[in-house]
């Protein structure tokens, strides 16, 4: 007997669930300058129940060659990389018109 997820009741293998939540987060990445002029981009609005930030933050810091963290709901990264961000979550498969570059 195939497994039934608890959140929409279709089966493990047909379930939509982690693609509806994706779709249905608003991220905004911004940038802000932080202590001596230094660039810093954050990533907010990603829902840390169901995403695990800490993973997400450790794959993005590979992916950027920078350094960074997760805390509060919140991505930090050091330095100014806003478009590089956004085109790894549009690859991970959130959709491109739910993230906004500020």
């Amino acid at each position: 007997m195939a497994e039934i997820c608890p959140t929409c009741g279709l089966p493990k293998d047909l379930c939509a669930c982690v693609e509806i939540e994706k779709e249905q987060q608003r991220i905004r990445i911004r940038l802000e300058t932080r202590r001596w002029g230094k660039p810093t981009t954050i990533l907010d609005g990603i829902d840390d129940k169901t995403t695990d930030l800490a993973e997400l933050a450790k794959r993005l810091k590979g992916y950027c060659a920078c350094g960074g963290t997760a805390k509060n709901g919140q991505i930090i990264l050091q330095g100014d990389h806003r478009d590089k961000v956004r085109q790894y979550l549009v690859k991970t498969g959130y959709p491109q018109e739910n993230i906004q570059l500020q």
